[in-house]
């Protein structure tokens, strides 16, 4: 009998053994609710040894070690009595999937977070527009008002600045040496610190537990964490108040990392000079909704020194096939016999 194990080895009770070519075939369903990229393009990257199926229908019948899905229903877990691993196809555990997932321990969660680096380019961008007022200038502008220019608030220079990534993982890895040419100082926080932060040339690295020693030393706040239990109002008024009179915020994580009363509060009495939010406190539950949908309780498109984008960070169009090779490589790594990569905690959230 031959069998796959999640954690990268190709088992078996007759003549396979570890070191040979894999002697299984990997069986792979994606179920295809999600829009970005072809299942096509996934299946034309992927290696002989995979077996690779998809659709928006259960099979039948289904005989599948891999499911991809981004909400997995609890039929879709079932269905396959050798469901061994199961990768949501973008960065982050939704709280309903993460709930269901409890109840099947013997199937390991994944990520793919194959966006990390158009996610970090929003950051930087929105980071650059509040530092420098660039929408509101240009709102102004458009109405031939020429004011701002004369305003006696002045953009922010961020050279010589520190910027504090907040969840330094991928994003947070690629965006520092582009604050560095920036000439910035770059310090992260992580949760758990990895032998490699001692060696990181572009950043300082320090746990959470110095969170609040940090905050007064950060010009630029940039959340890239995920939403969990242990990040849920991580930043509320203490830490806010701990950060320099003109610092500027920047979250591209989840907006229930940061406190949502405190922040627009802190706007509002130009605490922080601006800030740029990609990440939200409520969002359309449906079609109906996605014109009538404000983003928080509060009035944040009301102030002048904040920047709301819609949670697009990440997204870049349906024809874009980056996540469908993002998953091929993952796919072929586990066809190879090596671990299949970014496993989640379902404990942690991430």
């Amino acid at each position: 009998m031959v069998g796959f194990s999640i954690y990268g080895q190709w088992l078996s009770k007759g003549h396979c053994r570890q070191e040979d070519a894999p002697c299984m075939t990997l069986k792979v369903f994606h179920f295809t609710e999600t829009k970005q990229g072809s299942p096509d393009a996934l299946a034309a990257r992927l290696a002989q040894g995979v077996d690779f199926s998809h659709g928006r229908e259960t099979p039948n019948p289904a005989a599948y070690d891999i499911l991809i899905a981004a909400a997995p229903s609890k039929e879709l877990l079932e269905a396959s009595p050798q469901l061994r691993a199961l990768i949501i196809p973008f960065a982050g555990l939704p709280e309903n999937t993460r709930d269901l997932l409890r109840s099947y321990p013997q199937v390991a969660v994944h990520n793919a977070p194959y966006n990390y680096v158009a996610t970090a380019e929003t950051a930087l961008a929105l980071m650059l527009a509040s530092a420098k007022f660039v929408v509101e200038g240009d709102k102004h502008l458009r109405r031939n008002d020429w004011t701002v220019r004369y305003s006696d608030r002045p953009q922010l220079l961020l050279q010589g600045r520190t910027v504090l990534i907040l969840g330094y993982g991928r994003i947070g890895r690629y965006m520092a040496p582009v604050c560095r040419a920036l000439g910035m100082t770059t310090l992260g926080v992580r949760r758990t610190l990895q032998p490699e932060d001692q060696t990181e040339s572009f950043a300082e690295i320090f746990g959470v537990d110095e969170l609040h020693t940090l905050l007064p030393r950060a010009d630029v706040l940039l959340i890239a964490l995920p939403g969990t239990s242990e990040t849920t109002g991580l930043i509320g008024e203490r830490e806010l108040a701990l950060l320099p009179a003109d610092a500027v915020l920047v979250n591209v994580g989840r907006g229930s990392v940061v406190d949502e009363r405190a922040l627009y509060q802190a706007l509002v009495g130009r605490k922080l000079a601006a800030a740029g939010l990609d990440v939200w406190y409520r969002y359309p539950r449906n079609k109906a909704e996605r014109t009538q949908t404000a983003p928080s309780h509060y009035p944040f498109h009301e102030l002048d020194n904040a920047i709301l984008s819609p949670h697009r960070a990440g997204w870049l169009g349906s024809e874009d096939e980056s996540r469908m090779a993002f998953l091929a490589e993952m796919l072929n790594k586990a066809a190879a016999g090596q671990p299949l990569p970014y496993r989640l905690d379902l404990k942690r959230g991430y």
